[in-house]
């Protein structure tokens, strides 16, 4: 772990003892280590959380019983990637703390780095690729550790073990950690096979694809003007022949976990702001005691007309890309406050989206006559949970169902501390001087990068996701297991589209006609080449934002070489392939001309179509290209992901019990946050 460069003293944030403001403030950005450490693939980042200690008592309060809120789930998460994950990381963790391992031996420190990742992913597939990790520790060695173990540190009856026995322990998770073929990916995407059948999430027990696909087709009432999300919030599972749902609730599926989420809602219910995000945290519990689908879209409501709160939050059953069949949800949390000046920005958005609605380039038919509701924020996450830690999204925009956004609008964040770290960590790593074409382009991203990457991050959260419209009687799920990467290249190109046009500059986002050209540069070299290092030599891409965006890169260059505008191309130089970008208008065009076409897929519910452009573009590899950009990227021992240490957050409290401050330390390491979290926000293994 890399030594915080400011002071013990400066590292900790006091604000509101006693109900004043400390002097101290948030640590600078340029006295700040970013960095906690490197293995694998990934590097371990901090975050700031900058302003926190403007916040007045009551928000200070709110905070905290929001971020005991977001601990509680993490049991979730990693029973929702595989029913092996929580006994897995349990034993993993029990050899890891073991006194009497040697721990300079070669099978601990590789399991060591094997527990990281786990941690990383909440669970044993890779948190992005999906591919189970192969552990470089011998399996003679792990079974003579975990025989070595004392009862108590063993997982307890709750756990899916076949017995009661150190045997039976083994007998269950050993094929599961070493053999390959036990479920090797984590959420399956590839054509024609059975996509439950061949993922190792946590979602459907004994289900094939066709049962499920079935079972909530007939629930579903096509001529229902508010379509109710079936599935978000419960297992599908078959007994004695029949398929049935368990629910996520208090008294249901992950009751334990949720008991305590509630305790801590319930704290923060009292010292909500106003009476409108008290509603909204009621309204919450409620969902969160039935388990009632019609009562998380009133709290979807609820949630998305609280305009005017400083803090926020999310907390629950959110986000389906963990499903294969993109219907069942994730828990995640993400705490945060409104980032003032820089929301100047996103209001200035949000402000004119009918004008962007209306002079988008799809189709008439597509389009929203009224845009209704769009409110977008920069904020200040303060803290990470679930599905959004240790890795975490730069931008969210919420609710999810279609018909909540069309009648009620939706909220977009931008989460402009944790660009900040991305941005500050890649200072001076060597990567653009390795894959950018000339000096021009790496002088164009220094210069524009990072703005044009938040003002993207705006568009697509903002507008992207909230753009355009189904047709009268189209099923939101008609598009499957391609419905999330069709979204996903959707707000993209909307994003990628508009951060070209003039209105940029015309409304201050951007200070010049040239600037958004590092955007095209950045994402085009991305999306072409060096995203490959996130995927394994000779494999596909799995992941939904990366087939989004390799989608929306191969789909223009072969546009552009099919029209012999040669707009963008791949050139040669010295043995090595570089992105060349020749016309960035006629860029524009062609990213217009897809983004209309996906409209139309979604707006029509177009599968056929959906399949063959995301099977012709999105998920295929070339391996040679592939070979050549992991040797030089190795080069530079970047590596390709990121993950957070959360900053820990202890309340202060007088004599009398009341709330009189917060302590805000940023100097806890990795291994230490995530044994922290095992012992105090276990509720599923306790």
């Amino acid at each position: 772990m890399k030594k915080i460069i400011f002071t013990a003293m400066a590292a900790l944030l006091l604000v509101g003892c006693g109900g004043k403001k400390n002097a101290l403030t948030t640590p600078a950005i340029d006295t700040f280590d970013y960095t906690v450490e490197q293995f694998a693939d990934m590097q371990i980042l901090r975050y700031r959380v900058p302003d926190v200690e403007k916040l007045s008592l009551r928000q200070q309060e709110m905070l905290y019983y929001l971020n005991e809120a977001a601990l509680q789930g993490r049991d979730i998460m990693f029973d929702q990637n595989c029913k092996y994950n929580l006994p897995i990381r349990q034993v993993l963790e029990a050899i890891y703390t073991d006194e009497n391992q040697d721990k300079t031996s070669a099978d601990f420190m590789a399991l060591e780095i094997y527990l990281k990742r786990v941690w990383v992913s909440n669970g044993i597939h890779h948190h992005y690729a999906g591919d189970k990790f192969t552990p470089e520790f011998s399996q003679v060695f792990f079974e003579n550790a975990v025989r070595k173990l004392p009862n108590e540190k063993l997982p307890n009856e709750k756990l899916p073990l076949n017995g009661g026995t150190v045997d039976d322990l083994l007998a269950t998770l050993v094929p599961v950690i070493f053999d390959p073929n036990i479920l090797p990916k984590r959420t399956n995407q590839a054509a024609g096979v059975d996509l439950l059948q061949t993922s190792a999430c946590n979602y459907y027990d004994g289900v094939t694809q066709l049962e499920a696909e079935n079972f909530y087709a007939k629930m579903k009432n096509p001529n229902d003007a508010e379509p109710i999300s079936y599935g978000l919030n419960s297992k599908l599972v078959k007994r004695n022949g029949v398929v049935q749902e368990d629910v996520y609730k208090i008294g249901g599926l992950y009751s334990e976990a949720l008991e305590k989420v509630v305790y801590w809602l319930e704290k923060a219910k009292n010292v909500a702001e106003n009476d409108q995000q008290r509603a909204v945290i009621e309204k919450l519990i409620e969902f969160n005691r039935t388990g009632n689908l019609r009562t998380f879209d009133e709290y979807a409501i609820l949630w998305v007309a609280d305009t005017t709160s400083t803090i926020d939050f999310i907390n629950g059953f959110t986000e389906t890309y963990g499903d294969p069949l993109g219907m069942k949800a994730s828990w995640e949390s993400l705490v945060n406050f409104k980032n003032e000046e820089a929301t100047k920005r996103t209001t200035i958005i949000s402000n004119n989206a009918q004008w962007f609605e209306d002079n988008s380039p799809v189709d008439k038919e597509f389009k929203k006559e009224e845009v209704k509701g769009v409110t977008a924020k920069v904020i200040t996450a303060a803290i990470l949970a679930g599905d959004c830690y240790p890795t975490t999204p730069i931008g969210i925009n919420l609710p999810n169902a279609n018909w909540i956004r069309v009648a009620h609008g939706s909220k977009s964040v931008t989460i402009e501390n944790i660009t900040e770290a991305y941005d500050q960590a890649a200072i001076g790593n060597g990567f653009l001087e390795e894959f950018a074409w000339s000096q021009n382009e790496i002088a164009l991203m220094d210069a524009y990068k990072s703005q044009t990457d938040n003002l993207h991050t705006d568009l697509h959260e903002c507008l992207g996701h909230g753009s355009g419209k189904l047709l009268p009687g189209v099923d939101p799920d008609a598009l499957k297991a391609y419905r999330a990467v069709i979204e996903e290249t959707r707000a993209d190109l909307f994003g990628l589209y508009f951060v070209a046009d003039p209105k940029m500059v015309e409304l201050g986002l951007l200070p010049n006609d040239s600037a958004y050209k590092a955007q095209y540069y950045s994402y085009f070299m991305n999306g072409l080449m060096t995203q490959l290092t996130r995927v394994e030599l000779g494999k596909n891409i799995e992941q939904s934002h990366m087939r989004n965006r390799q989608l929306i890169t191969k789909w223009v260059y072969h546009k552009s070489q099919t029209d012999g505008d040669r707009a963008v191309e791949i050139r040669e130089r010295d043995g090595k392939q570089f992105v060349v970008i020749n016309d960035y208008k006629l860029l524009q065009k062609h990213l217009g001309e897809l983004l209309a076409e996906i409209q139309r897929i979604k707006s029509t519910g177009d599968y056929k179509a959906a399949q063959n452009i995301v099977e012709t573009y999105a998920v295929k590899v070339d391996l040679d290209l592939h070979k050549e950009i992991l040797e030089r990227y190795a080069k530079l021992n970047i590596a390709p992901y990121k993950g957070f240490v959360n900053p820990v957050y202890t309340a202060q409290f007088d004599k009398k019990g009341n709330f009189s401050g917060l302590q805000i330390d940023y100097t806890e390491g990795y291994a230490e946050q995530h044994l922290r979290y095992s012992r105090d926000y276990s509720p599923l293994t306790k």
